[in-house]
């Protein structure tokens, strides 16, 4: 008898609770199988559809935002941004501090001011991301976006920076933000992010042979690697068009995170209009 007892094992309560549940469900899913032939899923139809309730206030508050803005948007297209839009190079500085630092008497040491160019004024290309949702915007407003294929938040893309396009940033600002990018950011953008649209499909750019085949002919040679992309981007050269059109929107990692969004205030996506240099700091927290 002894050894009879020493031989049995005791099992845990929770063990035998979770293997009784698992028993309780397997017994609820087979009666459902009975009953209900097409197994658990639900089927949505005009009498089971769930109906989303929206508040009073939520509606208001969208329809005030969209007037504002409406507001806003044919006051810029009347009179421009009048003294917001400078027609000079605004140099502004910065403190840097190494990455790495923990010590906060090493980094009073290395930490250095650095100047940088803070608007877009005098460049040939910038760089354009959307950073809002679609609540309170004017048709209008939507119109221009998609006309840059900017249809979600955290797009980018690469724009010619002509008279042209300054008046369409300025009428959609509040929407997105933008700034010339370096040429490093640019060649961590097609390398990184970069996707060419080849018969309508989204393809990664992993060979340079996917680059050649899309536009080796139409720039008759000028462009047969990612490269030569990158330079023509960057120095808005003559096939700028050609390989801009080629790119598929950049899709880019939010800067912020949910919790930062919604607990901590943050509005969507921080500062809105033209960052100049400091687009930099954007891509490289959105890669």
């Amino acid at each position: 008898m002894a050894s009879n007892d020493q031989e049995l094992q005791l099992v845990p309560e929770t063990i035998l609770r979770k293997k009784h549940d698992l028993d309780e469900m397997k017994a609820h899913r087979a009666a459902q199988a009975i009953v209900n032939p097409r197994g658990n899923r639900k089927v949505f139809n005009q009498k089971t559809k769930v109906i989303k309730v929206y508040k009073p206030e939520t509606v208001l508050a969208a329809a005030r935002s969209r007037r504002n803005h409406l507001i806003r948007y044919k006051r810029v297209l009347k009179k421009g941004m009048q003294k917001r839009a400078s027609n000079k190079k605004e140099e502004k500085t910065k403190i840097v501090v190494p990455d790495g630092v923990v010590d906060a008497e090493q980094e009073a040491d290395l930490e250095r001011e650095v100047k940088y160019i803070a608007n877009s004024v005098g460049a040939k290309m910038v760089f354009v991301v959307r950073i809002r949702e679609p609540n309170g915007m004017p048709a209008k407003v939507k119109k221009i976006l998609n006309g840059m294929r900017l249809r979600s938040v955290n797009e980018g893309k690469f724009l010619r920076y002509d008279e042209t396009a300054k008046k369409q940033l300025h009428l959609i600002e509040p929407w997105v933000t933008y700034g010339v990018p370096s040429k490093n950011i640019v060649n961590d953008l097609i390398r990184r992010r970069g996707h060419g649209k080849i018969d309508g499909k989204r393809v990664p750019l992993s060979d340079n042979t996917i680059v050649e085949n899309a536009l080796g002919d139409d720039t008759d040679g000028a462009v047969i690697c990612v490269d030569d992309m990158v330079h023509e981007l960057y120095t808005v050269g003559d096939e700028f068009k050609k390989v801009n059109g080629f790119l598929w929107t950049f899709q880019l990692s939010s800067p912020k995170s949910k919790f930062q969004k919604q607990k901590l205030n943050y509005k969507d996506g921080g500062d809105y209009g033209d960052r100049g240099e400091e687009i930099d700091e954007l891509i490289r927290q959105m890669l």
